[in-house]
């Protein structure tokens, strides 16, 4: 089965890129940050390929507060059988995922108190910014699409930064804005670290359970 991975950053994409390096059937595609740019990376794509699974991957940040940093969770729309999705939420659970509900935020959830309020109004266990606009596309065009994500930040933790306000209007992130934040507060350089290290056990983490599913 040819697949289709997307991720919105290269960080969260890397581990899995080293193993599925040789398998010619499974294509790793950078979305880049936020539905509209997820949107257009995957039309593009879907106009000169045609995978017949689509997963959309990456980081998510906790709402609901039994999820734990590392943890795997999934969710897929209701495809009437032959999809290949219905095996495939056997497979993830098997693997260590867990089935979860997702909002498709239009800004990064930095606080505990947004996140809270996240939950709150939307009920849903994680938020991340790609999944819905990449579901929606899938949609239009009869494929089977799976948002599979891993916590990098749970619901009871703040984010160093708010990565809203050093971003560029296309949402990546301006380097030069980080650097002068940190020079003004040298005191996050450990926080920031320590995010750096969290986020690169749940690459790996994802990426554990991806190959067990793509590639048994």
């Amino acid at each position: 089965m040819t697949t289709l991975t997307c991720f919105a950053l290269e960080e969260e994409a890397t581990p899995f890129r080293k193993i599925a390096a040789t398998r010619t059937s499974v294509s790793i595609l950078i979305v880049g940050i936020g539905r509209q740019n997820a949107e257009k990376s995957v039309q593009r794509f879907l106009a000169a390929n045609s995978p017949e699974l689509v997963f959309t991957c990456g980081f998510a940040g906790g709402l609901n507060s039994e999820l734990k940093l590392g943890d795997v969770v999934f969710e897929a729309a209701d495809y009437p059988p032959p999809s290949p999705v219905l095996p495939l939420l056997t497979q993830l659970q098997a693997a260590g995922a867990k089935p979860a509900t997702f909002h498709c935020a239009d800004r990064i959830a930095t606080t505990v108190a947004e996140k809270q309020a996240l939950r709150a109004e939307t009920g849903a266990d994680a938020v991340e910014m790609e999944s819905a606009a990449i579901h929606s596309v899938c949609r239009e065009r009869g494929l089977a699409c799976v948002t599979v994500r891993v916590i990098s930040d749970p619901a009871n933790e703040d984010l160093p930064l708010d990565f809203n306000a050093l971003a560029k209007p296309d949402h990546s992130l301006d380097f030069g804005k980080l650097a002068w934040t940190v020079a003004k507060s040298p005191g996050k350089i450990g926080a920031l670290l320590a995010l750096q290290r969290k986020t690169r056990l749940a690459a790996n983490r994802l990426t554990a359970v991806l190959a067990r599913v793509i590639f048994p």
